[in-house]
């Protein structure tokens, strides 16, 4: 599949006559063809006719970035610079928007584009109407071949490109090879949604090198035991394993949306008890697509019925378990479900009481996995459900791990074929000893490619989550080995000061790179530095606005918990660290802040939920991160700073930077 609408030679593009050029470019087009787009493309192809009359190279039109889901206008390659070229046709001023487009198209083409990596890139931001003021030629303070954003007007322009060529050093670029090279991103998740559902697989979206687990084979294991099921009128239930952040929501999304048939009895469902990431991800989904629609002409398209059509493919579980619960002997429409994080459906304890106060059901006496195999198991024919579940990610009470799962397949469903993960077994997927019953259960097979190793949410770092887990588990050595081997391409830095810790994220991002600051939901004597984790937050508009909305995590100033961002990403973090978890030479010690002073945490379970919350936090920067651990106040017993010192000794010795 091209990745462009029209590229050829220069020498060729300035022989050709501009019409037979406009043609290839509406004909590749996939959008409804408006005048205004037509006349853009008149003025870019006659601007670059004067422009690159004096030079040999390539030129590519519309070049498509599938990650972001946006094409841009213009890339040339001359000698051993690529050239990114936006223009703003009409525009008399450089917009931050527009400034951060181009950054970020440089960014997707430096990490993820193979023949791209080694080459100096010129992102340019062409505003036509703009006064001619002389444009500085310089490389970012990141040192990785990638110029600061270049603004200028049309008169300039070849100046521009003559001066950067004159600023460039390396080898020229091979031609034939650039255009070929292969396409690696690693989205977000929320990038990953939205390819998806606009009808890309997940090898499209996905890296494909060595080191990565291949999602495609994941998915297709997934796929198959579906396909069997339905052939076979059998019943199965799948158990997905994966480290953070490597794409266990993904696959889980793929499957999802590869399934998805609204006119059909074996449609799919993708459930999440995650509140925050059902509501964003339905949010960046209606958004992209009713602006995809209107760029295809459709100008009556309402949110509202885009975001209806959303919520069938991905829905919150509590809400399709009250659906259930409405007629308890009616199957569902979906023949299968997939449940994220599964390991943090409720026990029967947590599920009682809530049905209890909530529901008004007071003789409820199934665990919320119980309930909901029995749901799929009102079917007469066929049933599939696909369980994700992530290791140490419990970080709620009556959160009951995999165990709960396992146990209801054993005590109540003997006939439903099981799909297991070779890992689940490891302990941090608490499956406890419901997996010895397993063993003698008759429909159980073990499949190595039903778990994912490899974290994918950094595309610099893919062993930050190993690091994160012996950093928690104060296996010191191992940590420090740990770091040495990714610290040069995943810097994480401490700080007393968080004036400094936003500065430094500020300086670190480029383009529209999402950053923002984290905390634990029990960090509450953080408030002198103006973070309250209890003040109310909207999720969506901290994770999907842009930098000039003061709600965005732009803004650095409300404050994401671990309730509010597991399952998803930043590019750069700032964690801040207060007393609830603190080091000492006993191990982690566990408080919550109660009225006036610290408690200490005794049941081993809240403990628990107390260190994967920080594990949470500590694994969702993408790029980097810095922790802020206040210095404490001997004058406020409520931070004093024995409570913080420790625990920013015990990063020190790891070897993390002071800044």
């Amino acid at each position: 599949m091209k990745r462009h609408y029209y590229s050829e030679r220069i020498s060729n593009f300035l022989k050709s006559p501009s019409t037979d050029i406009l043609g290839i470019l509406a004909d590749n087009n996939e959008f409804a063809l408006e005048q205004t787009q037509k006349e853009s493309w008149n003025q870019e192809i006659k601007i670059l006719k004067e422009v690159l009359k004096n030079y040999s190279g390539s030129i590519f039109f519309e070049y498509s970035i599938p990650r972001m889901g946006k094409r841009i206008d213009v890339v040339v390659l001359i000698k051993n610079v690529i050239f990114i070229l936006e223009f703003k046709v009409g525009e008399k001023e450089f917009l931050l928007n527009a400034l951060d487009q181009v950054s970020d198209y440089a960014l997707d083409l430096k990490n993820f584009h193979e023949t791209s990596h080694k080459h100096l890139i010129a992102p340019i931001l062409i505003a036509t109407n703009a006064k001619a003021v002389l444009p500085i030629i310089a490389i970012t303070h990141h040192n990785d071949n990638i110029l600061l954003p270049i603004k200028t007007n049309i008169e300039l322009l070849s100046q521009v490109i003559s001066d950067v060529l004159r600023f460039a050093d390396g080898e020229n670029i091979n031609l034939e090879n650039w255009a070929e090279g292969s396409y690696s991103p690693t989205p977000t998740i929320i990038e990953a949604a939205m390819a998806l559902y606009n009808g890309h697989s997940v090898s499209e979206i996905s890296r494909k090198d060595a080191t990565a687990k291949n999602l495609k084979n994941t998915s297709e294991a997934i796929s198959k035991i579906i396909l069997k099921a339905k052939e076979n009128k059998e019943k199965a239930i799948c158990f997905v394993t994966g480290v953070p952040g490597a794409g266990k929501t993904l696959v889980g999304l793929n499957v999802a949306s590869k399934h998805f048939n609204k006119t059909e009895r074996s449609s799919t469902v993708f459930l999440s008890g995650n509140g925050p990431l059902v509501a964003i991800l339905r949010e960046a989904l209606t958004r992209d697509k009713v602006k995809r629609e209107k760029q295809k002409g459709n100008k009556k398209i309402k949110k509202g019925e885009v975001l209806s059509s959303v919520k069938a493919v991905i829905q919150n579980v509590h809400h399709f378990r009250d659906e259930c619960l409405k007629d308890i002997n009616k199957a569902p429409f979906e023949h299968v479900t997939i449940f994220d994080e599964a390991q943090r459906a409720w026990n029967q304890v947590q599920t009682s009481n809530f049905m209890q106060r909530k529901k008004n059901h007071p003789n409820f006496s199934q665990s919320e996995p119980n309930f909901l195999i029995s749901c799929l198991d009102r079917h007469k024919d066929w049933a599939v459900i696909v369980c994700l579940v992530g290791g140490g990610q419990e970080i709620n009470t009556g959160e009951a791990g995999i165990s709960e799962w396992v146990e209801s397949l054993n005590v109540s469903f003997p006939k439903w074929n099981i799909y297991v993960s070779d890992k689940l077994t490891d302990s941090e997927y608490s499956a406890g000893n419901a997996l010895k019953i397993l063993e003698k259960h008759k429909h159980v097979v073990y499949d190595e490619s039903l778990h994912l190793s490899v974290s994918l949410r950094s595309f610099r770092a893919e062993y930050l989550s190993l690091l994160m887990k012996n950093l928690l588990d104060l296996n010191l050595k191992e940590a420090q080995k740990n770091y040495k081997s990714i610290k040069n391409k995943y810097p994480i830095v401490i700080t007393g000061d968080l004036e400094k810790a936003k500065k430094w994220l500020k300086e670190k991002a480029r383009g529209s790179e999402r950053y923002g600051i984290v905390a634990s939901s029990q960090a509450q004597r953080l408030k002198p530095l103006a973070i309250n984790v209890k003040s109310p937050m909207d999720p969506i508009h901290w994770f999907l606005d842009e930098k000039n909305d003061v709600r965005s995590s732009y803004y650095l100033e409300d404050v994401a918990t671990e309730f509010h961002i597991q399952g998803l990403e930043l590019d750069w973090a700032c964690v801040t660290w207060d007393g609830d978890f603190r080091h000492s030479k006993d191990g982690w010690q566990h408080f919550s802040f109660v009225g006036t002073k610290w408690q200490n945490i005794k049941k081993e379970e809240r403990k628990t939920y107390l260190k994967n919350a920080y594990r949470v936090l500590l694994t969702r920067a993408r790029q980097g991160m810095i922790i802020v651990i206040p210095s404490g106040n001997k004058d406020d017993f409520t931070r004093n700073p024995k409570y913080y010192n420790p625990t920013f000794d015990y990063l020190k010795e790891i070897g993390f930077e002071i800044i």
